[in-house]
């Protein structure tokens, strides 16, 4: 049978129940009225006469309400709403019809009785049709081939909208457990048949106890530190821990259909990001935006959200087809949609080569400049310094020049808390990139910012990623040093805020993004182990390699000489611009790129520590001892910032 069949004939059913309902209802109302069983004479006329009526009223009503256009197999307590609507405006009809045009001395009594008992019926046929469903699985003797037991952490109205639909899935294989619930007012409750078990911090014990095989936590508004306490509470139960992204605004029937496991994104899930919408759309609605390294983590979700803000035109430049292919084809998705409407180009260019950025620039006329694009292995850059200098700074050079000559209003470049004190070429690299943009602002009427923040979650090659990935392996999974720490934002919430701070503008300004709190790496590994269902150090081990080449126990947000002033977002701050550390800036980039042009490591090393001092070189004495020649300041504490708010 087609699908339009089966629809007609589930429709034509529901319709003949409800017809059925109602004509049982209103001869019950007859019945309980009179005190007659069967009715008499009189009474079985008037309900002959009066049923083509009733019945025309009552169905029409709960077509119009809706109601017949409801999955009965879903039915909640919304439907039961609209149903008595239905029936409400319904007996309104038929009232007025008994009443003014035919049996006047037929009691009001009859309707008020008929109105009830039909609601109770058709409401009460549609729950039990939904519980023969969801139990269909053992009215019909099908065994599932896997029992999950599953325990919902949370036993509010998401919870119970969790477990309504776990029961419905039991043919599945799906078993509800319980809940767990910190709220003493609801411990040894029942809902949906099944009791708080206790509160979170029980967890463990219960789990145990009920053999449970996944829990779910159904909490609307839960934080990090709240999901972080659930996990570190689990870390010893080899579970299953998934959640539901989005909880605030997902309807009940998407809530099961959306669970995913829980990530290490919502470990260090903080307060959403405030920004503002008209600030930021005063200089992107209407603008031509190019983005390079659009294909990359950062700059594919700079291309996704500026693009919900109206631009005229986007320009994804990148060096990497593939990768700028695959953005591409997402906005023109986004396009074809009908969601948003905005000129789309592609370009694969090559940063370095000047009169290329150039050529596409003045072919492209962008009005702003998000520049992502930059090597940013920290051990992969040690190996091949010459590729740092040329990608990271002259290409750096060759885009603000060329903004600079085609009139860009504004260039934001994204820089990293590497640049703080380097110890590595990547890292060095950055802050002569820095010092660039710093420059070329003095000469320009183009309005240029640097964004500094440290490491994003999950971008590609970063530490999350790798560490699955050996998960997935089985181990080992390795980290550096065990007090080893790094500053982490989320990809979202890191280029929400670079655009925010491109907003605020600035000549030369180096904007610092509030990174929060420094995390282990060593608990990273711990939380991602537990995430995926598994024992630290009994079901994966944890190797400790020592820091690679380049690399600090701790980063830093700021320098030396650096201090922080608030800006008018509570997440960001402008670092006190230092004086160049030399008069020939230019002089010495130009030195510094031409010895990375010809392969001169030793030369490279030596301006690279005249442009920034504080690089900390261990690579070649000759450029140590340049380092030690250069005026240096007394560090101060660096690396956290001081946040008034």
């Amino acid at each position: 049978m087609s699908t339009r069949l089966r629809l007609i004939a589930y429709r034509t059913g529901l319709l003949l129940a409800d017809a059925a309902l109602s004509t049982a209802s209103f001869y019950v109302a007859f019945g309980l009225r009179t005190d007659q069983f069967p009715l008499g004479p009189a009474w079985s006329k008037a309900f002959i006469q009066l049923l083509p009526f009733v019945l025309a009223l009552r169905l029409l009503s709960l077509h119009f309400f809706g109601v017949h256009r409801i999955a009965v197999r879903h039915t909640g307590s919304n439907d039961a709403i609209m149903i008595a609507r239905a029936t409400a405006f319904s007996t309104l009809l038929i009232f007025v019809y008994v009443r003014f045009l035919h049996w006047s001395k037929m009691p009001n009594t009859v309707l008020v009785i008929d109105a009830c008992i039909n609601y109770l019926a058709v409401v009460m046929a549609r729950f039990a049709y939904r519980t023969v469903y969801e139990a269909r699985g053992s009215f019909l003797g099908r065994k599932p081939k896997v029992r999950r037991r599953v325990l919902i952490i949370g036993a509010g109205r998401r919870g119970a909208a969790l477990a309504r639909e776990v029961r419905r899935r039991a043919h599945e294989g799906l078993v509800l457990v319980g809940f767990l619930d910190d709220d003493p007012n609801k411990q040894n409750q029942l809902i949906q048949g099944a009791p708080v078990l206790g509160t979170s911090s029980q967890g463990p014990d219960i789990i145990s106890a009920e053999r449970v095989d996944e829990a779910i936590i159904a909490i609307s508004a839960a934080r990090g530190a709240q999901i972080r306490e659930i996990t570190r509470r689990l870390e010893s139960i080899p579970v299953r821990l998934r959640i539901s992204p989005g909880f605030l605004e997902l309807d009940d029937s998407e809530l099961f259909s959306n669970l995913r496991d829980v990530q290490v994104e919502d470990l260090l899930q903080r307060p959403p990001i405030k920004v503002d919408v008209d600030e930021i759309a005063a200089y992107l609605a209407g603008a031509r935006v190019l983005i390079t390294g659009a294909g990359g983590s950062i700059g594919s979700e700079l291309v996704r959200q500026i693009a919900t803000v109206g631009p005229e035109h986007v320009i994804l430049m990148g060096h990497g087809e593939n990768s700028v292919f695959e953005i591409e084809e997402e906005m023109k998705r986004m396009t074809d949609g009908g969601r948003r409407a905005f000129g789309l180009s592609a370009v694969i260019a090559d940063i370095r080569d000047f009169d290329r950025v150039l050529r596409v620039m003045r072919q492209t006329r962008p009005t702003v400049v998000f520049h992502a694009a930059a090597h940013k292995h920290v051990p992969l850059m040690e190996l091949n310094p010459e590729e740092a200098i040329t990608n990271n700074v002259l290409g750096t050079r060759n885009l603000a020049r060329a903004a600079t000559l085609t009139g860009v209003h504004r260039f934001v470049m994204i820089s990293t808390d590497k640049a703080v004190n380097p110890t590595s070429i990547m890292g060095a690299s950055k802050r002569a990139a820095e010092r660039v943009i710093q420059a070329e602002s003095e000469r320009s009427d183009t309005e240029f910012a640097t964004v500094r923040f440290g490491n994003v979650l999950g971008s590609r090659g970063s530490v999350v990623p790798v560490m699955r990935r050996q998960i997935e392996r089985g181990g080992p999974v390795t980290v550096t040093h065990p007090d080893v720490t790094r500053y982490f934002m989320t990809i979202p919430e890191a280029v929400q805020l670079v655009i925010q701070a491109g907003a605020m503008g600035g000549k030369g300004a180096i904007y610092v993004l509030d990174m929060g709190e420094p995390v282990r790496i060593m608990d990273l590994a711990h939380s991602l182990i537990r995430l995926s269902g598994l024992v630290p150090e009994q079901d994966i081990q944890i190797t400790i390699t020592g820091l690679r080449p380049g690399e600090k126990l701790q980063e830093e947000l700021l320098t030396a000489e650096e201090g922080t002033s608030m800006t008018k977002h509570a997440r960001i701050f402008m670092a006190a611009q230092s004086p160049p550390p030399v008069e020939d800036m230019d002089g010495h980039i130009d030195a510094l790129i031409a010895a990375a042009q010809r392969g001169d490591e030793c030369a490279m090393m030596r301006y690279l520590t005249l442009i920034v001092p504080s690089y900390k070189n261990g690579r070649h004495a000759e450029g140590s001892s340049a380092a030690q020649s250069a005026p240096q300041r007394k560090p101060e504490r660096v690396g956290a910032l001081d946040n008034p708010s």
